[in-house]
């Protein structure tokens, strides 16, 4: 099953304590007031929390599905273009990870898995 933008939205309001709210012109998703996700563009693709060392790596090793922005370059984000990724699982642990570096501690401990269907 190919993922679609409607599948990141669900897949991120599905984490706990997660809003959406519009900001420069794009949906972005937050928990505890801090971003851990926006569809930018055409939502074809999606911007994610990543470590910048990790962000490198996965951009060497799969450039096809992870790129990085330049006004983005100096920020612990990555983006991900939708259509490259395996499947709706991968799609949801990526979410899911972006989603654990934001919470607040004791939200992320209390939700170490991924997202729900």
């Amino acid at each position: 099953m190919t993922a679609s933008s409607e599948d990141v939205r669900k897949i991120a309001l599905s984490l706990p304590e997660t809003t959406e709210k519009i900001a420069w012109g794009m949906p972005t998703f937050r928990v505890a007031g801090k971003m851990f996700l926006t569809l930018p563009d055409d939502e074809t693709s999606f911007a994610v929390r990543c470590p910048m060392l990790e962000r490198d790596e996965l951009v060497l090793a799969e450039p096809e599905k992870f790129w990085i922005a330049s006004h983005e370059a100096s920020f612990a984000w990555v983006r991900v273009r939708i259509a490259a990724l395996d499947d709706t699982d991968e799609l949801r642990a990526i979410v899911a990870d972006s989603w654990r570096q934001a919470a607040p501690p004791r939200l992320a401990a209390e939700h170490s898995g991924p997202a729900a269907d």
